[in-house]
């Protein structure tokens, strides 16, 4: 991959991450329904949350992320978090180790993922004070299982530092990852997280965070390669040896009366084969080295993506 204009970057190592979760399980088999959303398949057919994990990997991914993201009282309600959220996140970390383990070709990395506790793209629904509770179950329950720490689809700063805090004694790397906004307005302006703080903001937290990675996910293509290239010059300026990453969704556009927790979201078809490739090639020109999908994007583009990327 050439450098992108007008930069110092090289050519890099491209590492694939896997893509969305919940898809896969419908395909498999799984029932979803809101508001247990993926966690439901935990409980009913956990074997087939097992299965998309292999599937990922022999997909070509390089790392996977436990299947944890619905596992908050947001969605499984707080009365069964508090009786069954450990044990259903430990049993999330304990597939996703067991698909990693069993790869003979190469080394997995399993990602614990710790979601957005209060709601997908609900910033204003963030609570500093209740977050430790929830993030301490996430973390004691996952740690034994995962190799770095995935705070995904952050739609804040204070969200980033919340599991910044909780991770802070594992002993494990911590890559972060923000969504940004990406409504047809959005899509001409610099890039801003969804809670209206900007990129720049985001990533001067990040170069003096110590985390490992910032990554940029769940949101439309088009937006991402402008918080990449952001990213990579500010990483650059600073000298902090932080890695980028990217996985976006492929949602049709919401209307203003549609929200993220909703329902099945439609996915957009062009972003099939060949549609979501060129859009990663962009994000590595820019300085990305961790590419995958988010929702709609299946086992089938992780494929392309590592066929393409790793070539």
């Amino acid at each position: 991959m050439p450098p992108q204009a007008g930069t110092n970057r090289m050519p890099h190592t491209v590492r694939i991450l896997d893509g969305g979760m919940s898809r896969e399980l419908t395909r498999l088999g799984a029932r979803l329904v809101q508001p247990e959303w993926s966690a439901l398949a935990l409980i009913e057919s956990p074997e087939i949350v097992r299965q998309v994990h292999v599937e990922f990997i022999d997909a070509g991914a390089d790392a996977i992320t436990t299947n944890s993201y619905a596992l908050v009282p947001f969605h499984i309600g707080e009365e069964r978090f508090a009786s069954d959220g450990a044990a259903l996140i430990e049993l999330s970390g304990r597939l996703a180790r067991e698909a990693a383990d069993a790869s003979k070709v190469r080394n997995i990395m399993v990602c614990g993922s710790l979601p957005p506790l209060f709601g997908s793209y609900e910033p204003e629904n963030f609570d500093a004070a209740r977050a430790p509770e929830y993030l301490s179950v996430l973390v004691g329950n996952l740690a034994p299982n995962v190799d770095v720490w995935l705070g995904e689809t952050l739609s804040l700063i204070a969200e980033a530092e919340a599991v910044k805090t909780a991770v802070a004694d594992t002993g494990k790397p911590l890559w972060v990852a923000f969504t940004l906004k990406d409504d047809v307005a959005a899509l001409s302006q610099a890039p801003v997280l969804r809670s209206g703080e900007t990129v720049a903001d985001a990533v001067a937290w990040a170069a003096q965070s110590g985390i490992e990675a910032l990554l940029f996910n769940c949101s439309r293509p088009e937006i991402m390669e402008a918080a990449i290239a952001q990213a990579a010059a500010v990483f650059e300026q600073k000298g902090v040896g932080i890695e980028i990453g990217v996985y976006a969704n492929a949602f049709e556009q919401e209307t203003a009366s549609e929200k993220a927790n909703e329902g099945l979201s439609g996915m957009r078809a062009e972003l099939e084969g060949e549609g979501y490739i060129g859009f990663a090639r962009s994000w590595v020109a820019a300085g990305a080295t961790l590419v995958g999908g988010c929702c709609g994007i299946g086992a089938s583009q992780i494929r392309r993506l590592a066929e393409d990327l790793k070539a």
